[in-house]
């Protein structure tokens, strides 16, 4: 016998509209559901009996203490009456004396009424059925409003509906797939969980679940929407050509992201352990910069997170001369790195590289640069799951200007392609070479003492790689122009 007790009935039965009046939710289990007229009480011990009048009004006072008085004397598990019903304090009495439940029904008409409560009571499907539907509806009324429809509410009306409470329980290992993944977009947030199951709530779980998770995207773009536009506008900022950073101005004004404060970047970047140009799943992206979007919601720092291809980039603004203003960002980035091994294991390690506070829109670029050099430059000296700071000065922050800007990476790079087509290792092996050489004013001895080789091997190397530039090295344009192309290639492979 599935059902135990009344209470379990009446909070799979809400549909109906049953209420209890009188006696304890708890007691004999329910066996059967019999209707029979008030007048003529007839029915098994242990029968939840259904007490009809022949003209269908209320009963009267008087019938209903008679009514309990039957009950009580053939051992009824409960009695029902149909309509609305004030229980007098002497019948009240009477109930709670002899324990038993007296119960009224608000909707629908008695036959209606037994069928329900029997498929309840004997838990067959179609009892299940109606319990799910009720579920499904009340849930999906409250989805329905524009501005209350929240997931909270959703879950409340759907979990009274069923008789059980449902709760959203974190898991990083949900795929949006899943029947009880509750999702934004297809990221899953969480699984939708009940403190107790059957074949109702199994029924219901995927479509309640649906709703919550639309419930959360809706609330999530009436929360982040602008976010997103500004994020949008950085990842812009980032990539345009230096000669364009003005034009920002006014569509940065429009979206209200204040570019005339100081900005300091982070660069968050996702490799794996054992191959770190393997790239992570796209769904583990999309968590990673939902979660951090709820991180600093309460924070008083302004806070922005673009995407740029399967990296994240944090920007935190604040007035000029905060301080700790670095810190600040280390410690999200810091909460960051552990969400990323509760998203992926232990196969997946975070590195983030930090930029120096800066000035404006060209600063915020700057740091971009900065933060983006740290990543890439922990990554390959193998310090991959780490924190790097960036603190350059001199040459190097000019050299990062270039760097800053797609038109002049895509030039310097243009002047080392034939290099790069002899393959990614001797291509490197040329760069270090002629960085060697030309750093030191083109002298054999002192470029081969850096690279620890003989100065006849540096030769070999050199003029290889002069025959494959089809430079003359010898020139002092020319000269300049590989120099700063090795010096630029080289601040994404060491520090």
């Amino acid at each position: 016998m599935p059902q135990s007790d009344v209470r379990e009935l009446l909070g799979s039965a809400k549909h109906l509209g049953l209420s209890l009046l009188a006696g304890p939710p708890v007691g004999p289990a329910l066996q059967r559901v019999v209707m029979a007229p008030i007048d003529a009480l007839a029915a098994p011990p242990g029968s939840l009996v259904i007490a009809t009048t022949r003209d269908g009004n209320p009963p009267s006072p008087y019938q209903v203490d008679v009514a309990i008085r039957q009950a009580i004397a053939r051992d009824f598990s409960g009695l029902l009456f149909i309509g609305e019903l004030v229980l007098a304090e002497t019948a009240r009495a009477l109930a709670e004396r002899a324990r038993m439940r007296v119960l009224t029904c608000t909707s629908g008409s008695p036959p209606d009424i037994a069928m329900g409560i029997d498929r309840i009571v004997r838990g067959d499907a179609i009892g299940a059925l109606a319990r799910a539907e009720y579920a499904i509806d009340r849930a999906g009324a409250i989805a329905m409003q524009e501005r209350d429809g929240s997931g909270e509410q959703i879950l409340a009306a759907a979990g009274e509906a069923l008789g059980v409470s449902l709760t959203i329980v974190p898991d990083p290992g949900a795929r949006w797939t899943d029947p009880d993944a509750v999702c934004i977009g297809e990221t899953a947030v969480g699984r939708l969980q009940a403190d107790s199951s059957d074949a109702a709530v199994a029924l219901a779980t995927p479509v309640i679940a649906s709703l919550v998770s639309r419930a959360m995207q809706r609330d999530l773009n009436e929360r982040f929407a602008p976010t997103q536009s500004r994020a949008d506008l950085i990842v812009e900022l980032i990539l345009a050509d230096s000669s364009r950073v003005d034009a920002f101005a006014a569509d940065a004004t429009r979206l209200g992201l204040p570019l005339q404060l100081s900005h300091v970047v982070g660069w968050l970047r996702v490799s794996h352990r054992a191959d770190p140009s393997h790239r992570p799943p796209r769904t583990m992206v999309a968590a990673l910069e939902l979660f951090a979007l709820q991180l600093v919601e309460p924070r008083s720092e302004l806070w922005h997170f673009a995407s740029m291809h399967d990296d994240l980039v944090l920007v935190s603004s604040e007035q000029l001369g905060a301080g700790d203003h670095q810190r600040r960002l280390r410690e999200v980035g810091s909460q960051l790195i552990h969400h990323v091994a509760a998203l992926g294991g232990s196969d997946w390690l975070c590195t983030l590289g930090l930029g120096t506070p800066q000035l404006g829109a060209s600063g915020l670029r700057q740091s971009a640069a900065e933060a983006r050099i740290a990543v890439e430059t922990a990554i390959a000296s193998g310090r991959t799951g780490s924190i790097e700071a960036t603190d350059v000065t001199g040459l190097r922050r000019v050299l990062l200007d270039f760097y800053a800007s797609p038109l002049s990476r895509q030039l310097l790079d243009d002047v080392l392609a034939p290099l790069d087509a002899l393959g990614p290792e001797r291509s490197e092996v040329a760069v270090r070479t002629l960085q060697a050489y030309l750093s030191n004013r083109n002298s054999l001895a002192r470029a081969a003492e850096a690279l620890n080789l003989h100065p006849n091997a540096v030769n070999y190397r050199v003029r290889r790689a002069e025959q494959a530039l089809q430079l003359d090295l010898s020139d002092p344009d020319h000269r300049f122009a590989v120099e700063l192309a090795c010096r630029v290639r080289l601040l994404s492979t060491r520090r």
